[in-house]
């Protein structure tokens, strides 16, 4: 297994100044100690990241690297193709993806498809790439090749990384909130609250996985929930779906603020169709918490105003049990759209 420090100070030698992307769990041990090292740009999205990495190779003219977990790569594909691509600008970019259902190893539904099709994704796309190693030596001459090729012909060139390639690393720059509310409590008060005719759709990560056990704890059954394990950032376009052709029933999406920040456009088409059954709950805890804990930029947004300047007819804001509470059912009965942070 490969030591962050030892990878991280081997691009250093080859120049590369710049890193940032979307935190993966493959990564997460390379990705934190970046992070602590100051490369502490957490892009909204992948394709974004990619952008912001070919504008920064405009103006400094050196070779960046994003990283990304292969489940979000269809996110790259537009700006793959169609900027950084040797036959448009010929932009050289180190672009890290961290190999979730690899072929060998069992993984979650959602990861089967993208990990075994990832090989073929990067050869249809013509993309030069290397299956990164774990062993040091092995490592260095795969770098090694990749700024020979970038160099000679600027372009993109991607390293599949594999499970276990990092060793752990633990992340120092993690933020600790002081909000006496978890999300495992706010959930719970959240579906005591609902009703038989309520529908949620819950966001990728941790929410829906918590929200499943408090079904399976009280009894509840799962036929009103849609868990969104994979699809990040659009669980409130699938519960816009749901809305406008189950308008006689309430849909809640139950959503997080990587997800929000990741596909943010979402809230002016919500706002815009106006559907009066909406409801949507962001439970905000300032990080992409289910792989690694990396900060997201939600402590820095008003959610409400934008959610309002969207079009939505109320937004509001609680961060601890008893403004939950109370809050609630002020909530629910408001007309959609509606925003409630956490």
């Amino acid at each position: 297994m490969l030591k962050p420090a030892f990878f991280y100070e081997l691009l250093e030698r080859k120049g590369v100044e710049f890193m940032l992307g979307v935190p993966d769990s493959l990564l997460k041990h390379f990705g934190s100690f970046a992070f602590d090292k100051g490369n502490d740009l957490i892009a909204a999205n992948e394709g974004g990241a990619l952008a912001i990495a070919a504008g920064y190779h405009l103006a400094s003219g050196k070779i960046p690297m994003i990283y990304l977990q292969n489940s979000g790569f269809g996110n790259i594909v537009n700006p793959l193709t169609s900027l950084v691509d040797e036959e448009v600008y010929s932009i050289p970019v180190l672009i890290m993806v961290g190999w979730r259902g690899h072929p060998e190893v069992q993984d979650e539904p959602q990861h089967i498809k993208p990990g075994k099709t990832q090989e073929e994704q990067l050869k249809a796309l013509q993309l030069p790439y290397a299956i990164l190693s774990g062993d040091e030596a092995l490592a260095q001459k795969q770098i090694d090749t990749a700024f020979e090729v970038m160099n000679t012909n600027p372009a993109p060139y991607v390293l599949l990384v594999p499970p276990k390639t990092f060793e752990e690393y633990s992340f120092e720059g993690k933020e600790k909130a002081s909000y006496s509310l978890k999300r495992e409590e706010a959930l719970e008060q959240i579906i005591q609250k609902l009703g038989e005719k309520d529908i949620i759709v819950s966001t990728t990560g941790k929410t829906s996985r918590e929200l499943f056990e408090l079904r399976e704890k009280y009894g509840h059954g799962h036929q009103r929930d849609f868990l969104t394990v994979g699809s990040m950032g659009h669980a409130s376009q699938i519960a816009l779906g749901i809305a406008l052709e189950k308008n006689d029933r309430p849909v809640y999406c139950i959503d997080g603020d990587g997800a929000m920040i990741m596909h943010m456009g979402a809230l002016a088409i919500i706002g815009d169709q106006k559907p009066k059954n909406f409801r949507h709950i962001l439970i905000n805890n300032g990080a992409h918490e289910s792989v690694g804990g990396q900060p997201t930029a939600g402590f820095n947004i008003d959610f409400r105003k934008i959610a309002e300047g969207c079009g939505y007819k109320k937004a509001m804001r609680v961060e601890d049990p008893e403004s939950l509470g109370k809050t609630l059912d002020e909530f629910i009965s408001a007309e959609g759209p509606v925003l409630l942070e956490i």
